[in-house]
């Protein structure tokens, strides 16, 4: 197109971030919330969670079973649950269903719904509009928010997850399932903070190490009023820069904020670090967002 930028482009690269709203159906949405059911009914609940606490040597054996359950989740369907919804002997406290906060991280590869929407002639058309060649996927999240209990995310930058070289090639697609609103934890972001690079990385700890991940730099202390709210309405995406820092409240509401997000990465003259939690695997290399 010459060069020639839409404003959408122009406002994504000054902020860091682009809404666009009813971007999928309500009738897209409705599947996506049907096929998560669905892998509920199914689930069975991890035997890390199962165990309960008694010595010293189970807690440790429990957060290595946590930590192995997270590191090799990377290419498969994997369920993680909030805070206090278990009791010490594994059982829910509340139904199962209220008690997940996030089922990740190979939906988008996994599952045929949830694989569909990731890889839908919309998305792909819009990465052709930001001007990705070879744009892969790399992880993908349902993110519940439960009512009540949906945790705050505190301020971050997705570059601290998922590190690349350069920087600047990590690029979220955040959908929203439901209305996302200020009183059930819609995103908040500080506009233009994505061009200062990343102060913290999280990566693999050493072999041996009691914890599976470990944070190198800190995170500065963000200024909470440059932070604006972005309610979004179902169906609503909102590409996030890699770099861009944004966070979201607890759910004080009764409604639930579920919502699909993927993270696609632009593979051409990019090298994806082997410090990153996550990695892609013989039984499921990154795949290509273009088919």
């Amino acid at each position: 197109s010459g060069g020639e930028q839409s404003p959408c482009l122009f406002q994504f690269r000054e902020d860091g971030f682009l809404v666009l709203e009813h971007f999928f159906t309500a009738e897209e949405c409705d599947s996506m919330r049907t096929q998560i059911q669905r892998i509920i009914a199914e689930m069975e609940v991890p035997p890390h969670c199962r165990t309960e606490f008694s010595t010293k040597e189970d807690e440790q054996l429990q957060a290595q079973g946590s930590s192995d359950y997270f590191l090799t989740s990377g290419d498969k369907i994997r369920f993680f649950f909030e805070k206090g919804v278990l009791d010490e002997r594994g059982n829910f406290l509340i139904p199962k269903e209220r008690s997940i906060s996030k089922i990740g991280h190979a939906l988008h590869a996994r599952d045929p719904i949830f694989k569909q929407i990731t890889h839908s002639s919309k998305v792909q058309e819009l990465g052709r509009k930001l001007g990705l060649e070879r744009p892969v996927v790399v992880q993908s999240m349902y993110i519940f928010k439960q009512p009540g209990i949906g945790g705050e995310v505190t301020p971050h930058q997705d570059a601290t997850f998922l590190h690349t070289e350069p920087l600047g090639r990590i690029l979220g697609f955040w959908i929203a399932l439901e209305d996302a609103t200020r009183e059930n934890g819609c995103l908040w972001f500080i506009p233009g903070s994505h061009t200062g690079g990343i102060s913290r990385r999280m990566v693999r700890a050493a072999p041996g190490a009691s914890t599976c991940v470990e944070f190198v730099g800190s995170e500065p202390a963000y200024d909470d009023s440059q932070f604006i709210p972005l309610p979004i309405s179902k169906g609503g995406l909102i590409l996030i820069h890699g770099e861009v820092v944004h966070k979201s409240e607890l759910n004080s509401s009764e409604s639930s904020r579920h919502v699909f997000t993927f993270h696609v990465m632009e593979a051409k003259d990019t090298s994806w670090s082997k410090e990153n939690w996550l990695q892609p695997t013989p039984e499921l290399p990154f795949p290509s967002l273009y088919t």
